[in-house]
């Protein structure tokens, strides 16, 4: 079994700059962690987590997304962030550049999907519209 690559704390926050830059939606977007110490529980939970790559790329998205560490662009961090890491880990990305992929990173963080249907979403590139 090969070593799985973990993002470290540093590359998470990298990614959240990155992505406030080159994705901006709202002015008052800014690189701003308003909690280090929860990425850095997260990525060890990330790293404890029992289960395949797909296990752990969907506790990425959803602890990111939830947690709310920075002060704009969680959601967009945790979709970079996972696509990061199952990409560095050697698998495909399955989810397609599309505007949809906003509202369903609104369904992760409001809990509307479960976290197989996540996992699949990952795995495969498709899931349920998010309807409120």
């Amino acid at each position: 079994m090969n070593k799985i690559i973990y993002p470290s704390v540093e590359k998470v926050i990298e990614i959240n700059i990155l992505v406030l830059n080159l994705i901006p939606v709202k002015k008052k977007d800014q690189p701003k962690v308003l909690n280090a110490e929860s990425l850095r529980i997260l990525i060890k939970g990330c790293i404890s987590l029992d289960g395949d790559i797909h296990d752990k790329a969907t506790f990425l998205l959803k602890e990111i997304t939830k947690k709310h560490p920075f002060a704009s662009g969680n959601r967009r961090t945790a979709f970079m962030v996972t696509k990061d890491f199952l990409e560095d880990n050697g698998y495909a990305f399955q989810i397609q550049n599309d505007p949809s992929q906003a509202r369903i990173l609104l369904g992760v963080r409001e809990g509307f999907y479960s976290t197989e249907e996540i996992k699949e979403w990952l795995k495969h590139g498709k899931i349920k519209p998010f309807e409120r």
